[in-house]
């Protein structure tokens, strides 16, 4: 299927978050996920089904002073 990631077109065969995820690269990042502009939690990722056309955001968290 056909997504995108932080802009960027992709094809996977995830079809949950998580697992998009850890396909690229994620699984043990401190990130915030949205799908469609609607946060996704942490906890909600694995049963979160992807949809042909879905835009994800992936925040990871900014530091500094």
């Amino acid at each position: 299927m056909n997504i995108s990631i932080n802009g960027e077109q992709i094809d996977t065969s995830a079809e949950t978050l998580t697992t998009l995820l850890e396909q690229n690269g994620y699984a043990d990042a401190t990130i915030a996920t949205a799908v469609n502009s609607t946060f996704v939690s942490q906890g909600e990722r694995e049963n979160y089904l992807l949809k042909e056309g879905d835009q994800i955001e992936i925040l990871a968290p900014m530091q500094g002073g």
